[in-house]
């Protein structure tokens, strides 16, 4: 009895440890299909559509433990990807930074699209240079982070991306230039030694990837209520349900229609990831139709993934490749009502 008890509280013992060793992993599983006039609203606008329009989710799980990692490894439509593959070497703030942003930029070139797509006009004001990724080769690590809003190089101010590459075209790698940036609010300054770069333009930089920043000025007030959703893969969507508010009539003509792809102020679509889970959580929800993104390059693998999930699980969803905003909203009103 006593053998026993010691190997019952060893057991115990390891298993309160194992609870809280995390492993390398995250699992991706199905989210959640979410209606978006609830979310949006353009100032006078038309709601009370007759069906709906659904923005899709993956749900992203940290596998903190082996018995995460043991389900996710036999749960159905479960994906297991390291977290390098998912993070690379970001911290916790830079992770959530970037995903804050590429939603608000999601949204700004949803409602960019939307407006001009109905007919309104929509001016862009630059308003600094986002740091969306920093090459590990830099001098800027440990310097700049993700997140960083780059305002001045040596004191001249740059709005946007092509401002700051033009303004390094001249320099070469070993050069220094002084960069003025804002990082949540706090106004810093940073020397940085420039590092040759192989692929673009400029002969030199400081090994980041920039972005612009930017705010619209638009003819009416459109609300966007994201929650907690991050990412850039509503941007279709959320476009569609704006154009759908901002126009006379009404494209869902009583459909409940879902989709993915990411926006920009063109209304051109683009790939995202997680199709597989999200035309699952689509087909579990009963939607009618899904728009995806078309594949447009041989890299380009949305359209076929989805098109397999669906044939090889059996779905019943009309499944619509994209590759613009408008190939959308064409298709949706050419089709007769729903019956």
């Amino acid at each position: 009895m006593e053998k026993k008890r010691k190997l019952l509280i060893g057991f115990c013992i390891f298993f309160i440890i194992t609870l809280f060793i995390p492993t390398p992993y995250y699992l991706f599983r199905p989210g959640s299909v979410e209606e978006l006039e609830s979310k949006v609203t353009v100032e006078g606008g038309e709601k009370n559509a007759a069906g709906h329009l659904y923005l899709t989710t993956v749900l992203s799980i940290r596998a903190s433990n082996i018995y995460y990692l043991t389900y996710g490894m036999f749960a159905k439509h479960t994906d297991l990807r390291k977290v390098e593959e998912v993070r690379g070497d970001l911290s916790d703030e830079e992770y959530g930074r970037l995903l804050e942003h590429m939603m608000s930029s999601s949204q700004h070139y949803a409602l960019a699209a939307g407006l001009r797509a109905a007919g309104e006009e929509v001016k862009v004001q630059p308003n600094g240079i986002f740091v969306s990724s920093i090459l590990g080769t830099s001098h800027a690590k440990g310097k700049l982070e993700i997140g960083d809003i780059i305002l001045q190089v040596d004191d001249q101010p740059v709005e946007k991306a092509a401002d700051f590459l033009n303004y390094l075209a001249h320099k070469k790698a070993g050069d220094t230039v002084k960069i003025n940036f804002n990082r949540d609010g706090d106004i810093k300054t940073k020397d940085i030694q420039l590092i040759p770069l192989q692929n673009g333009a400029n002969k030199a930089g400081i090994g980041i990837v920039p972005e612009d920043q930017f705010k619209l000025e638009t003819t009416r007030n459109v609300k966007i209520n994201a929650a907690d959703i991050g990412g850039p893969s509503a941007g279709l969507m959320f476009s569609l349900e704006i154009y759908n508010q901002s126009t006379p009539g009404d494209i869902t003509k009583g459909y409940e229609i879902a989709g993915t792809g990411t926006i920009n102020m063109d209304g051109n679509v683009g790939q995202i990831g997680g199709i597989r889970e999200k035309i699952a959580a689509v087909n579990k929800a009963g939607v009618d139709i899904f728009f995806c993104p078309a594949d447009v390059t041989p890299a380009d693998t949305n359209e076929k993934d989805v098109m397999d999930e669906a044939q090889k699980e059996g779905y019943n969803v009309t499944i619509v490749p994209v590759k613009t905003l408008q190939e959308a909203i064409d298709y949706l009103e050419k089709l007769p009502p729903k019956k």
